[in-house]
C-alpha cells in the first residue's frame, strides 16, 4: 500500500469553518475522506475557533452533512475560554460576556457568574462570536476593561470564510472594544495553545496533524502547539498567503483539500537554486524562475508550488508572485 501523509499520525485535527464546510456547503472531498480516515482507526477531532454554537448544534450540522460526529469530537475556543478564565480566575468570578447564548451556558457550567453591566463590577469580560452583537454589549465590554477588568477572547479572527465570501469575525468585534482600551485580551483559540491541547488531551493522541486554511490561527497555532501541520486550499488564504508567510505562519504540507490525507506526503529535494517535488521542478536560470511540470493536475501543482515556496522560504530565491501564474488550476 502507498504510503498516506496521515500513516506518521495518530489522529487528525481539523478546523471547520474553510476547511470542512463553507457556510451550508460542504467541502466535496470531506465526507468519504472522513469515512477512510475513521475505516483506518484515525481519531478525529474537530476544532473550531467559533465560539457562537453549542458543540451539540455543530455535531448535528457535521452529522447532516454526512460527517457522523458525536459531541465529544467537537473542541470549540467557547469550551477553552471558559476554563481558562475558571481556571485562571477560579470559580464564583464574575463575567461580562460578549457573545452568544453558548458562551454563557459554558461560563454557568465552569462555575462562572455572567453579569450583563460594567455597573456590576465583573472581574473578567469575555468575547466570542456573535454574529448578531448588540453595540451597546461591546461598549459595556470596553467600559468594564477599562475599568480593570481581565479581557479573555475566544479567538482572533478577523473574518469568517462562507459560501458567498468572507464575513467579519471575532477579532473585528475585539477591535472595537480595542479601539478603546491600551490592552490586548487573552486568547484561549487558536494560534494560542490552550484549545489545541485541549483537543488532543480529549483524544489521547500524541502525533497529531492539524488541517487548517488560515495561516495567522490554524498554522501558527498548530507550530505553536508543536503539531505538524496541513493547509488546505479550499478556505480564507490562498498560494499568494503561502508565498509572503512568515516562518512560523509556514505548513509543513498543503493541499488542494483535506483529502490530501489519504494522499503520500511531497517530499521536496533541494539542489542549489533549483527544487524537486515528485517530478514537479522549479529552478532559477540567470535570475529567471523555470517551472517544468511532468503534468498538469491540481496534484502536479501542488507540487510544483511546494517546490517554489521552498525556494522562496530558504532565501534561495526572492518572492516572486508572478511565478505563480504558472499553475493556473491554483486561481
Amino acid at each position: 500500500m502507498t504510503e498516506a501523509l496521515i500513516d506518521s499520525h495518530d489522529a487528525a485535527l481539523f478546523d471547520l469553518d474553510g476547511v470542512v464546510y463553507l457556510g451550508s456547503e460542504v467541502v466535496p472531498a470531506v465526507p468519504a475522506t472522513m469515512s477512510r480516515l475513521r475505516a483506518r482507526g484515525v481519531g478525529v477531532g474537530f476544532v473550531t475557533n467559533n465560539a457562537a454554537r453549542a458543540t451539540t448544534v455543530v455535531a448535528d450540522q457535521l452529522t447532516d452533512m454526512g460527517i457522523p460526529a458525536a459531541p465529544s469530537d467537537v473542541v470549540s475556543s467557547a469550551e477553552a475560554v471558559t476554563a481558562l478564565v475558571a481556571t485562571e480566575l477560579g470559580q464564583g468570578t464574575r463575567v461580562l460576556i460578549a457573545a452568544t447564548s453558548n458562551l454563557d451556558d459554558l461560563a454557568r457550567q465552569r462555575g462562572l457568574v455572567p453579569v450583563h453591566s460594567a455597573d456590576e463590577h465583573p472581574q473578567a469580560v469575555i468575547q466570542g462570536y456573535d454574529p448578531d452583537i448588540e453595540w451597546s454589549r461591546l461598549e459595556e465590554a470596553a467600559f468594564a476593561v477599562q475599568a480593570g477588568a481581565h479581557w479573555y477572547a475566544s479567538n482572533p479572527d478577523m473574518t469568517r470564510p462562507t459560501d458567498r465570501g468572507l464575513v467579519p469575525g471575532l477579532g473585528a468585534q475585539l477591535a472595537v472594544v480595542g479601539a478603546c482600551v491600551d490592552r490586548k485580551p487573552t486568547m484561549a483559540g487558536k494560534p494560542a495553545r490552550p484549545l489545541l491541547e485541549a483537543t488532543c488531551t480529549r483524544l489521547g493522541c500524541h502525533r497529531p496533524i492539524f488541517v487548517g486554511d488560515r495561516l495567522d490561527t490554524d498554522i501558527l497555532g498548530a507550530r505553536n502547539a508543536g503539531i505538524t501541520s496541513l493547509f488546505v486550499l479550499t478556505g480564507a488564504h490562498g498560494v499568494h498567503d503561502l508565498m509572503d508567510a512568515d516562518p512560523d505562519r509556514r505548513p509543513d504540507h498543503i493541499g488542494a483539500d483535506l483529502g490530501a490525507l489519504l494522499e503520500p506526503p511531497q517530499r521536496v529535494v533541494v539542489d542549489g537554486d533549483a527544487a524537486r517535488c515528485d517530478g514537479q521542478l522549479v529552478r532559477q536560470i540567470d535570475g529567471d524562475l523555470e517551472v517544468d511540470l511532468t503534468n498538469h493536475d491540481m496534484a502536479a501543482q501542488l507540487c510544483g508550488v511546494r517546490a517554489l515556496l521552498e525556494l522562496v522560504w530558504t532565501d534561495r530565491v526572492p518572492v516572486n508572485h508572478d511565478a505563480l501564474s504558472a499553475f493556473d488550476l491554483l486561481h
